[in-house]
């Protein structure tokens, strides 16, 4: 902005107009909140820059969406933080990486939890994609995304989470893996690894980060995303000849031994690994080793297909 030229500004009066909400809950929300305006000015009165407002407009989409107050004001101070410029100013593309901004993984898992609380999709995608530019699927996987999901699972309390939050999220987060999984032109492995769920899961987030890390090794994967039947799944392992077969189980699934059966018409010799919480309690074949979390998994599958 030129320099020699005054921001416009509105009063209280005209911004609560703009909202449509009394000039009172604008004070209140400055009073309890910091939502004011950002900059004091000469007088009683106090003016409302743009970028001011702009902050104002996101909280009040974000009670729109069923966030509380308190959850709306974090949410709209955190994307719109008051040091930074009006929107006028702002680059069209998304917001600096974190590596830029200086954000931990703690400060982008409170974004993600924010956003997804004020059922901002955009918002939650945009938080996901800098997670995952600035540090990688894996890194972003162990410090934002998993523990996100993991609080979720367990309810955060004092917020109004509710299924629909757990779905906004769990299709952000897909789209963010499969996006971050590319084609490989010149993968390692000669044979496949093959990922899937134990029949009866829908689908397994996990194992779509596994794909996306192994692939940022060039190690290539065949997912099965949805749940398939044990034939469905011996079938594929016979067909697609994998070097390793992955299968995932969450607590309560039908985590059986018996879908690591060996293919008896002699095909060639593939390592099976078991993952996820719904093994532990399972005695496994000696031929059938336990994975550990999603790095150590990763660092496993590499040593056991490439010796590295």
């Amino acid at each position: 902005m030129d320099a020699g030229r005054a921001e416009p500004t509105m009063p209280v009066a005209a911004v609560a107009r703009r909202l449509g909400v009394a000039p009172s809950t604008l004070r209140t929300w400055d009073r309890r909140y910091g939502l004011g305006p950002g900059r004091h000015t000469d007088g009683k009165h106090r003016r409302y820059g743009a970028a001011d407002i702009a902050r104002l407009e996101l909280m009040q989409r974000a009670l729109l969406r069923g966030a509380s107050t308190a959850e709306a004001a974090r949410y709209c101070l955190d994307q719109l933080p008051k040091s930074a410029p009006p929107p006028a100013e702002l680059p069209a593309g998304p917001e600096p990486a974190p590596a830029a901004t200086g954000l931990s993984g703690s400060t982008m898992a409170r974004r993600l939890r924010t956003a997804a609380l004020a059922m901002d999709a955009y918002a939650v995608q945009r938080t996901l994609a800098e997670a995952v530019a600035d540090s990688g699927v894996l890194a972003a996987w162990d410090g934002v995304i998993e523990p996100v999901l993991a609080a979720l699972g367990a309810g955060w309390r004092g917020t109004r989470a509710g299924p629909e939050v757990e779905y906004l999220l769990a299709e952000c987060v897909l789209g963010a893996l499969v996006r971050a999984t590319p084609v490989l032109d010149s993968p390692r492995n000669q044979r496949p690894v093959l990922l899937s769920p134990v029949p009866g899961r829908r689908g397994a987030l996990p194992l779509y980060a596994l794909a996306a890390s192994l692939a940022d090794r060039h190690i290539a994967t065949q997912l099965l995303g949805r749940s398939p039947t044990p034939e469905v799944l011996s079938t594929t392992v016979r067909r697609s000849v994998p070097a390793a077969v992955v299968l995932y189980a969450c607590d309560g699934d039908a985590a059986d031994v018996v879908l690591f059966a060996d293919d008896p018409r002699g095909r060639a010799r593939r390592r099976m690994f078991a993952w996820g919480p719904g093994w532990r309690r399972t005695p496994l074949p000696a031929q059938v080793e336990l994975l550990a979390d999603l790095r150590g998994a990763v660092e496993r599958l590499e040593y056991v297909l490439l010796g590295q």
